[in-house]
């Protein structure tokens, strides 16, 4: 099978605190200290209540399947998706390590991390078993 090569992330300094966390298997969000929301992606102001008062906090790395398509044209084929992980937030992410016929709206996930061609490690989600 044909490995997918997977492009390193373009960093800013809002969002190196969540690539320092997968680097380290950690999947991080943020989190307002005001309002109690979290948000993704990462930014200094929370877009629910426009605080400052924002924290990076650990997520439970499960959640379920928004929505999602498979580029079957793409050599290899790969799954793109929007996952709305358990703490309420969605993210955009690659569905990976399944048959992709297997894949279905609401289906449990768990977050994996994959690296890119230049060994920046990514979040990613695979099918809960």
């Amino acid at each position: 099978m044909i490995e997918r090569s997977i492009p390193p992330p373009i960093l800013n300094p809002e969002a190196k605190p969540f690539f320092d966390g997968a680097a380290e298997g950690r999947l991080l969000i943020k989190h307002c200290s005001a309002c109690g929301q979290y948000h993704h992606f990462p930014r200094s102001l929370c877009p629910f209540c426009f605080s400052d008062r924002t924290e990076w906090r650990e997520a439970k790395g499960t959640g379920s399947i928004y929505s999602f398509s498979v580029l079957r044209r793409a050599v290899p084929p790969y799954c793109i998706a929007y996952v709305t992980l358990d703490e309420r937030v969605s993210i955009f992410t690659n569905i990976v390590d399944c048959d992709f016929d297997a894949i279905r709206i609401g289906q449990r996930v768990r977050v994996v991390f994959k690296r890119s061609g230049e060994g920046a490690s990514l979040p990613m989600f695979a099918l809960q078993t």
